[in-house]
């Protein structure tokens, strides 16, 4: 049998109970999640208790998952846009009892289209960090995913402050190039 993505084992022991596994899913993948949910409600708070709401449906389905690829992303933005749909049918409900006028803002901002960009960005994102090599994804998950300074980043994986601020920056020009292709489709 092939060797498990981080992802993969992370999920089989979280599908087991093992909080210390979720966390560690949570802080790899909790960014990109609040960035498509903010994508789609446009709002940072309700980006943010949607984001919440992913984790917590996740926590609760992960015993049933079966995950295909190797990565967990594309199943939690997939949960991450129905949670952010829901947000928007409650914001929805919300101004219909506050006010006379119709919502028309919901039909224009969740639709297909939107949700089919949601999925293959997600899917970009993952394909391209994909492609980097070890040391740089080792670089982005420890500055952009989990949010160390660079010089504590530099100090965990032996190398100058230099060398991750060169390296992360080259690597976020290349995830926002791939974000761009997904958008300009």
């Amino acid at each position: 049998m092939p060797d498990r993505s981080e992802d993969q084992a992370l999920v089989a022991r979280a599908a087991e109970g093992d909080e210390s596994a979720f966390r560690t899913l949570y802080r790899a993948h909790v960014r990109p999640v609040y960035w498509i949910a903010h994508g789609i409600l446009r709002s940072r708070a309700d980006a943010e208790d949607a984001t919440q709401e992913t984790f917590v449906v996740a926590w609760r389905k992960l015993p049933d998952l079966e995950l295909v690829g190797e990565s967990i992303l594309p199943w939690l933005a997939t949960i991450c846009r129905f949670q952010s749909a829901n947000r928007l049918r409650l914001r929805r409900r919300d101004q219909a009892h506050t006010t006379d006028a119709a919502d028309e803002a919901l039909a224009g901002t969740v639709n297909g289209e939107d949700q089919v960009i949601s999925a293959a960005l997600a899917e970009r994102i993952v394909a391209e960090l994909g492609t980097l090599g070890e040391l740089d994804r080792k670089i982005f998950r420890l500055c952009a995913t989990e949010g160390h300074a660079y010089q504590t980043a530099a100090d965990e994986l032996g190398v100058s402050h230099a060398v991750v601020r060169n390296r992360l920056s080259r690597v976020r020009t290349q995830l926002r190039g791939a974000v761009e292709e997904v958008r300009d489709v």
